[in-house]
């Protein structure tokens, strides 16, 4: 990312309606699995520290963090989150077999071979681990935010679905997620675009009354997406389990 971007990032992730929301549906699904609290954990990918903070709040503390970016590991370092290791997605800097669970959040969008990365997480999985997975659905979406993100490209459902069934993944959840805001979103970009309003990030565009109905209404998205399994979203949520 941008380094104004990460800027942004770290200073609203805490707070911001976006990064609290996930981390509420996040912490769904682990508890769910009930890993325990001595698991090996990593986190690929960890930007500003936002799936660290909810890792170290749940309690979990054996827990690695691993992102390219040197801004991305100050940020993490200056908060306080853990050390954070630096490394590529597509080459982990782990043994083979190693965690009892991965979570790789919108990052694969990121790499040119996202089919490497998805090998080398699997790679570095104990068999039964899982990852969770999330990525930018829908093309159509494309927007400052991927732009500012250095994104190569958004998904669709069946194509991250196919893409871990390749790698030899176990798909055991898989759905978009939020939905509820997807026209809201898909014309505020439209807008951004069109207007040519410059900001660093989207993350910019907030205040105190928009993040609160935000927050309430992704609430309710987190709560229904995964039994709804809406046919669109902003984003697809995998959970995968090497065999």
């Amino acid at each position: 990312m941008d380094y104004a971007t990460y800027e942004v990032e770290a200073q609203v992730e805490a707070t911001h309606w976006w990064f609290v929301g996930r981390r509420k549906l996040f912490i769904s699904i682990i508890q769910q699995l009930k890993l325990p609290i001595t698991s090996e954990i990593l986190d690929i990918g960890t930007s500003t520290g936002t799936n660290l903070r909810m890792l170290s709040e749940a309690g979990y503390s054996n827990v690695r963090g691993l992102d390219m970016s040197d801004d991305a590991i100050r940020w993490c370092k200056d908060k306080g989150l853990g050390t954070v290791q630096k490394g590529d997605v597509c080459n982990i800097p782990s043994a083979d077999n190693t965690y009892d669970f991965i979570l790789s959040t919108d990052i694969i969008e990121h790499v040119d071979d996202d089919y490497l990365a998805l090998k080398d997480i699997y790679r570095v999985l104990k068999p039964g681990a899982s990852v969770l997975i999330t990525v930018p659905a829908f093309q159509s979406l494309w927007g400052l935010q991927d732009e500012v993100s250095h994104h190569k490209r958004r998904y669709l459902l069946k194509e991250l679905n196919d893409k871990l069934m390749a790698c030899g993944f176990v798909v055991k959840q898989i759905y978009y997620f939020n939905y509820l805001l997807f026209l809201p979103i898909y014309i505020a970009r439209k807008l951004i675009a069109w207007l040519k309003i410059k900001v660093h990030s989207e993350n910019e565009i907030n205040s105190d009354f928009i993040n609160y109905v935000m927050a309430k209404i992704f609430e309710l998205d987190i709560k229904t997406a995964r039994f709804i399994k809406p046919p669109f979203g902003v984003s697809v949520l995998a959970l995968a389990t090497k065999v």
